[in-house]
């Protein structure tokens, strides 16, 4: 039975099981095939017995890393702490998952009536009149507190610029009136990565209307799950809406909206029913003319913006 489970291992690299679910009904049927006399039930024993257990898969190998990810990592945690002490805005931005809008099955469960489970589509497709949402979260790491722009058309950089600039004026300068500079911790890739030229044009943009300079902190690549808003917002949204089928705009809005926690989270959302245009160039005059200065530390990933005054 070992070398059917293990079929390169420890018996015949042609096992017929090879390329196929190994359940206990499968394996006695195998096992029937060879000549023993065997049912499910002893097939379920046996592998207890031999210490065997259902087990899924487990992401824990990353790949290959950046030889200065440790490095980078403390670069990032020693700014958040000068500016925290500064008591300078510092924030944790990203993209959450795109969520379909409908009677769809949403992971989780929920307490109901016994044998009346909430009936929802067999199917995943896209409603075409209800569409998807993409929420964009900012997470404020002084105060903990989140403010999610949920948007409806495409996740560009254009559209995670305004969801900063949203915060800004509706929650971020009245928590921080004598800001003078605002540091931006983000992924390396996606909406806000560091290869992105527009998002470096919109933050160009942002920094001339706030009046303030502001600092860009990128994650190593291959690390978004050590993003602070990944583990102090969206897991927090997700648990809040576990079970529940995302059936309107408004919706989503209110769960994420309700998103609380015993540590004292406190979240915002609101609507953002803007359209962003998807291939949009920066062209080289126009980036040249973006007042970014880049640390002598990977300059790539940490730089800074500063505010311009436009004739």
């Amino acid at each position: 039975m070992e070398a059917l489970i293990e079929p390169v291992t420890r018996g015949d690299p042609e096992s017929p099981l090879r390329w196929t679910c190994k359940s206990t009904t499968k394996l006695a049927a195998e096992l029937r095939a060879m000549g023993y006399q065997v049912s499910q039930r002893t097939v379920c024993d046996l592998l207890e017995q031999l210490g065997y257990s259902l087990q899924s898969n487990r992401k824990i190998r990353e790949g290959q890393s950046h030889p200065d990810r440790d490095a980078q990592f403390l670069h990032i945690a020693s700014t958040v702490k000068e500016f925290q002490q500064r008591q300078q805005p510092v924030i944790s931005v990203d993209t959450k998952k795109k969520e379909l809008i409908g009677q769809f099955k949403n992971n989780g469960r929920e307490w109901r009536l016994k044998g009346k489970p909430l009936a929802v589509n067999t199917h995943d497709f896209v409603d075409p009149e209800l569409g998807k949402v993409i929420p964009y979260g900012i997470y404020d790491l002084s105060t903990n507190q989140g403010w999610v722009n949920v948007g409806i058309d495409h996740d560009t950089a254009s559209f995670a610029v305004s969801s900063i600039r949203r915060w800004w004026q509706e929650m971020g300068k009245e928590i921080y009136p004598q800001a003078t500079e605002l540091l931006i911790t983000a992924d390396c890739g996606g909406s806000n990565g560091y290869r992105v030229r527009l998002w470096k044009m919109e933050l160009q943009l942002l920094a001339s209307e706030m009046g303030i300079t502001i600092h860009v902190c990128h994650l190593p690549p291959g690390t978004s799950k050590w993003n602070k808003i990944e583990h102090r917002l969206f897991c927090h949204i997700s648990q809040n809406w576990r079970g529940r089928p995302l059936t309107s705009l408004q919706v989503v809005v209110n769960l994420i909206s309700n998103t609380r926690t015993s540590t004292g989270l406190k979240v915002t959302a609101k609507l953002d029913d803007n359209h962003y245009a998807t291939g949009i160039k920066v062209p080289d005059q126009q980036f040249k003319a973006i007042a970014i200065d880049r640390h002598d530390f990977h300059g790539e990933w940490n730089y800074r913006i500063q505010p311009q005054i436009f004739a």
